[in-house]
């Protein structure tokens, strides 16, 4: 074992010295941080798709008009607000020393054209673009947003953390329309994009925006000062995550954004590296149905699909140490102050005589279920070859279908049948700090085809969506969650697949690392 150990390790050396070979010169390695992300970055645009790693992305180049601290509370960040006695007109003024990469000064009708081009697609934006009256500007520095009625899901909406946060970008790019990607890469963030080194799906270069003016509060999440500290951040992609936690001991990489967990032992104890759960709220796993073709068009196979499954068999396979997760049926998260837990009778244990019932109920014809399934990322690989199994043992034809996880990213938003290259099933997770509302929560939009990939075409839950964000009662709200929840189970708009912690491991030559639902880079010293 410890001779394919060393053997291992020595394909990593070598793997990153052909790396290292092939680089431009030598940037002064001890103000470079290299990390190992969840996978290769190959989607630039944060309006096109919710995965993290396109969002991760857009936090390192573009910034946020407010941030969220640690103690959810929405928080000035390019600009800060004023609002009238009634709460319905809100204006904005941008902070003194924002600039584009470009040199220009960010307006506020760049802030107006980012708005308008990230509501349309959305799902918190789309909604809250029905309860604005006008979106209008006041001068280069302010603008003003009037509400038709008062709502708290401007500000949320403005502050969202992730499943595609609202980031701002220059007019020119802004204008391009939500479904064609921008081709342009210019932010205000704290770092600038190395559009010369990028190697889609290998390697991303960012480097010290040297022109940015951080806010003097301490950092808290994605609000208060962004504080850069070193001259290049380095995301280099490694699938074979044995090579990459060899890489992390050697110390030819500093950070692994996330362990596999049968990996753990490996980096724990050891005298170089930290390892740390940096989301301390953790995540939730589930897998999504496509609504708009056969057999998922049926909300009875749906249900079936859902029973089959067991969450116990999906987080073994996914996590196996019971330290770092949990069983949930609640959409909105067990513990989050909207979770319900309806449904967790069949939805947590695999329910396979209730799922063969629905199969002949529905009158199943066979048809194939296409399930995506990455090969290349711990956090999403056993989902789908979990829940595929339970599938046939109920009695469905499943047909996986291999790929990276970009791949993934990239199919999911991909509307065709799947017999003409779509999909029926794909699995991922999300992080508990945005999933505890109908909002926040990517997966419970349910406008058809303007929804989130799946396109749930529920209109009892967008008329509860809407109710929600009236509502300024915080029993009302959780009333009308728990109405959500049961209409998102019975429905089949998402099958929860339980919760989950996820560690990351850096070099302690590292400083200033921050706890938080996203990975962050400002505030981090070498």
């Amino acid at each position: 074992m410890k001779q394919t150990r060393r053997l291992r390790q020595g394909a990593g050396a070598l793997l990153l010295a052909l790396a290292a070979a092939l680089a431009p010169a030598a940037q002064g390695q001890a103000q470079t941080v290299t990390a190992v992300m969840q996978s290769g970055l190959r989607v630039l645009d944060p309006v096109m798709t919710t995965a993290f790693m396109t969002r991760d992305h857009g936090y390192m180049i573009y910034d946020t008009l407010l941030g969220t601290d640690e103690h959810f509370k929405v928080q000035p960040q390019m600009a800060s607000w004023t609002e009238s006695e009634d709460r319905k007109t809100y204006v904005f003024t941008l902070r003194d020393g924002l600039k584009w990469h470009d040199g220009a000064p960010v307006t506020s009708e760049d802030c107006i054209a980012s708005i308008k081009r990230w509501a349309d697609a959305d799902a918190t934006g789309q909604v809250l673009m029905t309860l604005i009256d006008r979106i209008e500007a006041v001068d280069a520095k302010q603008f003003r947003v009037v509400l038709k009625q008062p709502t708290s899901l401007l500000l949320e909406g403005l502050a969202k953390l992730s499943s595609r946060p609202l980031f701002m970008m220059p007019k020119r790019i802004a204008d391009t329309p939500s479904a064609q990607p921008i081709t342009e890469f210019i932010g205000s963030g704290p770092f600038k994009f190395v559009a010369s080194e990028f190697k889609p799906g290998l390697k991303v270069v960012y480097e010290k925006n040297k022109d940015y003016v951080p806010r003097a509060e301490p950092p808290s999440w994605t609000a208060g000062g962004k504080v850069v500290k070193v001259e290049r951040v380095e995301w280099v992609a490694m699938p074979d995550q044995m090579t990459a936690v060899s890489a992390l001991q050697n110390g030819e990489v500093d950070f692994m954004q996330q362990v596999p967990f049968d990996l753990l032992p490996m980096v724990e104890g050891q005298d170089n590296l930290q390892v740390r759960v940096l989301d301390k709220l953790g995540a939730w796993t589930y897998f999504r149905m496509n609504h708009l073709y056969p057999p998922f068009d049926n909300k009875l196979l749906r249900q079936a699909a859902i029973a089959a499954v067991s969450q116990e068999d999906v987080l073994k396979a996914l996590v196996g140490n019971p330290k770092y997760y949990r069983t949930c049926a609640a959409v909105m998260g067990c513990g989050n102050p909207m979770g319900d837990n309806y449904g967790e009778d069949w939805v947590v244990p695999a329910r396979i005589e209730r799922a063969q019932a629905l199969l002949k109920e529905a009158g199943y014809d066979g048809t194939p279920v296409v399930i995506l399934q990455p090969s290349d990322i711990a956090m999403v690989s056993p989902q789908p070859v979990v829940v595929g199994a339970a599938l046939r043992k109920a009695g469905f034809k499943v047909v996986m279908k291999a790929m990276d996880w970009q791949s993934v990213v990239s199919q999911q938003g991909n509307q065709k049948s799947p017999a003409d290259g779509g999909w029926n099933i794909f699995s991922t997770y999300s992080i508990l700090a945005t999933s505890g509302d109908p909002f926040g929560n990517t997966t419970l939009a349910a406008n058809g085809r303007k929804a989130w990939a799946g396109w749930p075409d529920v209109p009892e839950i967008e008329a509860l969506r809407l109710k929600y964000a009236k509502a300024a009662d915080t029993a009302e709200r959780k009333q009308i969650a728990a109405q959500i929840q049961k209409l998102a189970i019975d429905e089949g708009v998402v099958a929860p697949l339980g919760q989950f912690q996820i560690p990351a491991a850096y070099s302690k030559k590292l400083s200033g690392v921050l706890d938080a639902p996203v990975t962050l880079f400002w505030n981090i010293g070498k």
